[in-house]
């Protein structure tokens, strides 16, 4: 299969210009097509001479993102199912904000993380997206917003699966979308979500990136964690610790730790007394999020009052923490729901 034209990187385009005997200013016309102009086809780059259009057909495709179906919310939510070219499917939703548009991406077809909360893991893990794949989802919702003369304003990688386990694309997709030439997404923009892959969250340290880091712990010790994620017996708790205090002592940038709440699980004062104990000290902020139903699980959400005495106790131990905002609860937007009911329909 021919590679994908968004997988590269302007300098890879470049690099490849200089190997097909073409100068490099045609890159960054390539470039412009591409993530300005946003066409969907090598013939439509009308600048360029017809011999180099016809050596980039021959070498490169378009990512085709087939619209399987899209959930619209109450509050301006869209959720996306989009069949990939192997019959694959993965999810994308945009989400409208006071401060703009965000789109939340997928970086894996399924999740082996295996959090016991999430419909993502359901089905297990089956690839991994390229650079181009997740570029591909951005394009795709920054055509959308074109009709209404919106743009992309945001990008969270939270969608399905870790993106830290495909550490390569993932962060050729953010070189791709922060590019002056192209999307040109703030640094500060973005935020990157991870289960807690130690290895890769040492690497992304030192990117010397502004890219925000966002860590799912969703437990304040050992024992809990490793009863709710499974990717804690691989990566202990102590040890995504020593990462995130690395990271920040690295970067001088906090982190975000996202907490799902679930009733009777990890939500009660003495959860919150010694989650604040962990962070004490620490250059964080909490999001805690009330856990969304899963028919497949059996976890409950935390009541409201509940869920704001866990805050308060953290607030009143020094340590930063508010309640996000819950976006698409009418349209099954918690990751990989819709693909799950996707695959049991395919699977009939």
């Amino acid at each position: 299969m021919k590679p994908f034209i968004y997988d590269f990187t302007l300098e890879q385009l470049q690099e490849w210009a200089k190997d097909n005997s073409e100068p490099a200013f045609r890159a960054g016309q390539i470039f412009d097509w591409i993530y300005v102009k946003r066409v969907n086809s090598f013939e439509d780059m009308t600048n360029l001479p017809k011999s180099l259009r016809e050596k980039l057909e021959a070498q490169f495709q378009f990512v085709t993102l087939n619209e399987i179906t899209r959930f619209e919310s109450k509050d301006g939510t869209v959720k996306f199912l989009f069949g990939l070219q192997d019959d694959h499917s993965i999810e994308t939703v945009i989400m409208k904000h006071s401060y703009g548009n965000s789109i939340c991406v997928t970086t894996q077809v399924g999740c082996r993380v295996g959090c016991t909360f999430c419909a993502s893991t359901l089905g297990g893990l089956k690839r991994s997206l390229t650079a181009g794949e997740i570029v591909a989802q951005v394009v795709q919702a920054q055509k959308i917003l074109d009709a209404t003369k919106e743009r992309v304003s945001s990008i969270v990688i939270m969608g399905i699966g870790e993106p830290f386990e495909n550490y390569d694309n993932t962060m050729n997709f953010l070189r791709i979308m922060i590019h002056e030439k192209g999307l040109n997404i703030g640094q500060r923009h973005i935020t990157v979500s991870t289960s807690g892959i130690v290895p890769s969250m040492y690497k992304f340290a030192e990117e010397n990136t502004q890219i925000n880091l966002a860590i799912s712990i969703h437990a304040p010790n050992d024992a809990l964690r490793s009863k709710l994620m499974p990717v804690n017996r691989r990566f202990p708790f102590v040890d995504v610790m020593e990462a995130c205090r690395y990271y920040i002592a690295k970067t001088g940038r906090r982190i975000t730790f996202e907490y799902a709440l679930i009733g009777g699980v990890n939500d009660r004062p003495e959860h919150a007394e010694e989650l604040a104990d962990v962070l004490k000290d620490m250059l964080c902020h909490v999001n805690l999020i009330p856990v969304n139903y899963v028919p497949e699980r059996n976890y409950e959400r935390t009541p409201r009052d509940d869920i704001f005495a866990f805050q308060r106790i953290l607030e009143r131990k020094k340590i930063n923490a508010t309640i996000r905002r819950e976006q698409g609860h009418d349209i099954a937007a918690a990751c990989g729901q819709l693909r799950a009911k996707h695959m049991e329909s395919s699977s009939r």
